[in-house]
């Protein structure tokens, strides 16, 4: 029998006489859910639908319950578990058949919309609707109990099923300890950690004890991949195995690092998501992207692998149209079974947004970022500047970024040199794309850049890096994650940016709006440079490392240029090869 793809209003069936005098409405057998909100009903993928799914794949939820206490026709409530359960009618084994999706509880017979007006309003009584979707950042430095590694363990405390997180670098040990916890309370955790690439090749003893180890020795499974694995994300009862879980799940993302300078040291901003399915699944699907195709770390007795079981296809996935997840993976291909991810050259699917967003602001473009050595953004900022000489656009850079007028001529010089003698498309391709510093011919093009300045000469130790990477549009559109302006970013790193729209998120952008506000104008109106200077002339000891400001190309290039004429040392190759052991400079 063909299948109605427009049922009666809700109104007028539960008007209709249905179903046995005493029990509850029946729809009839082939009834067909409304198709989406537009037509009276929920959309596939939304909080509401994750939440009637949550009902009916629930083991415990039987044919009494469904029937009595959810009211729904008893046919419709034993067809549902019949379902669910397989065959053998017992819940738990092999034969199960949980609900992907509303479309296949649709497809059950006596299925339709007064049922699932029942279930939904079943669900919501239970508790199982997500509540209004969180999303709140916490930007760095803060003190030690304020920062994102302090609110981290905070969610995975709570998480009950599953914890997956894609982690660059990891040493803050609050999230350790929480981690030990989840794994005792019986939460399944899997890491894929950037570290243990490294690690594995460390000997026996020192490989037990190592970050990965360590985290294996725990019951964590460790894994990592060919590409460097960038992200800074961890998804706390995500939907690896259930679809619903996506509307609760917790996702942690940002620029930061679960490190002491990632929350305490660095610029950075972290953010918490709940309530927000989309972001929930496509990040759940990134994760399972690289785990299938990842490398085991292993210590001696390997931690069986797991994957996932849920169907993230991107039919199942919500379309929410002020969400955009951007993923570097677009631009890589893995066949199945590989552990290798080859880069298509051709592609650089998140350089194309922030090129996209740039190209349609038009009141202001503000970036923080670590790095600006993407020819493509940068093209687009210049160009931008010279169509709009009004449009408000500001750039704040990490000192790494700072290229003096000599370095800038010998780079672009090294560039033509590069494309003369190149004879294919890749050679050139590599000529135009290999690390450059952009932050000088930006500046020059007339966008106001600033670096932020701590240090004569860039070395970790003491770095208090300018480390987001994200950008507001007009006030009103946010890019932010882990992906750094750079070719490489893009060609051989697994990096996100989040691309929120929309009023639902416009609190949420005004923060970073007023993050950025408050970075440029870093030591400015403390009057830190004219101290600085003052010191620099009159002082017996010269500083080499200083409090971070926010400084122009111009008056970072005096800067370096005053310490240079007062301590001549510091361009000695001892200062060069050893910028920790000389954080000052004695007058000659």
């Amino acid at each position: 029998m063909p299948r109605r793809t427009h049922a009666l209003p809700l109104a007028v069936l539960l008007l209709v006489p249905l179903g046995c005098a005493g029990d509850d409405p029946l729809d009839g057998e082939d009834a067909g859910f409304p198709d989406g909100k537009a037509d009276g009903g929920i959309d596939e993928g939304s909080p509401e639908a994750l939440a009637v799914l949550a009902l009916v794949n629930d083991r415990s939820v039987g044919r009494d319950e469904l029937d009595h206490d959810a009211g729904l026709h008893a046919t419709a409530a034993g067809n549902i578990v019949e379902h669910r359960d397989g065959a053998d009618g017992e819940p738990g084994t092999a034969d199960d058949d949980p609900f992907d999706s509303l479309a296949e509880l649709d497809r059950v017979p006596f299925v339709g919309p007064v049922a699932l007006r029942a279930l939904l309003d079943h669900a919501i009584e239970q508790g199982r609707l997500a509540a209004a979707a969180e999303m709140s950042t916490i930007f760095s430095p803060q003190p030690a109990g304020a920062t994102h590694n302090a609110r981290v363990p905070q969610r995975i405390s709570q998480g009950e099923h599953s914890g997956d997180s894609g982690t660059y670098s990891f040493s803050d040990a609050g999230i350790a300890d929480a981690l030990q916890d989840a794994v005792a309370r019986g939460v399944e955790i899997r890491f894929i950690f950037e570290t243990a690439s490294d690690d594995r090749r460390l000997p026996d003893g020192a490989r037990d004890s190592s970050r990965s180890g360590r985290l294996e020795r725990l019951g964590i499974d460790v894994r990592y991949v060919n590409k460097i694995m960038h992200h800074k994300f961890a998804i706390i009862d995500g939907p690896r195995d259930d679809l619903a879980r996506a509307a609760s799940a917790t996702v942690v993302t940002g620029s930061g690092n679960w490190s002491f300078g990632g929350g305490s040291v660095y610029d950075e901003n972290t953010l918490f998501i709940t309530g927000q399915p989309e972001l929930a699944m496509v990040l759940q699907r990134e994760f399972d992207l690289m785990w299938n195709h990842s490398r085991d770390f292993a210590l001696a007795q390997p931690i069986p692998f797991v994957a996932s079981t849920a169907d993230l296809s991107t039919s199942r996935i919500p379309d929410h149209p002020g969400v955009e997840v951007l993923l570097t993976s677009a631009n890589f291909e893995v066949r199945e079974g590989s552990t290798t991810f080859r880069t298509d050259r051709s592609s650089t699917a998140v350089a194309d947004a922030w090129v996209r967003a740039i190209e349609g602001a038009t009141e202001s473009i503000h970036i923080a970022s670590g790095h600006l050595r993407l020819r493509p953004v940068a093209e687009a900022l210049i160009a931008r500047r010279q169509a709009d000489p009004d449009l408000d656009i500001r750039v704040y850079l990490d000192q790494q970024e700072f290229i003096s007028a000599s370095g800038d001529q010998a780079q672009a010089q090294a560039v033509e040199e590069c494309l003369a003698e190149a004879s294919t498309d890749l050679q050139r391709w590599n000529c135009q794309n290999k690390s450059f510093l952009w932050g000088r011919q930006v500046g020059e093009a007339g966008v106001d850049v600033r670096y932020k300045a701590y240090s004569y000469r860039w070395d970790h130790s003491y770095a208090v890096q300018m480390h987001h990477k994200y950008m507001v549009i007009d006030g009103d559109e946010l890019l932010t994650g882990s992906y750094n302006l750079s070719i490489n970013a893009e060609h051989a790193t697994f990096e996100n940016s989040l691309h929120l729209t929309g009023p639902e998120h416009a609190g949420l952008i005004a923060a970073y709006e007023g993050n950025f506000e408050a970075i440029w104008q870093t030591g400015r109106a403390e009057g830190l440079l004219d101290d600085l200077r003052d010191e620099i002339a009159t002082a017996e000891v010269i500083p080499l490392v200083f409090e971070p400001m926010a400084l122009t190309w111009d008056e970072y290039s005096a800067l370096r240029g005053l310490i240079m004429d007062e301590c001549p040392q510091v361009s000695s190759e001892e200062f060069r090869r050893d910028p920790a052991g000389h954080r000052t400079c004695p007058r000659p």
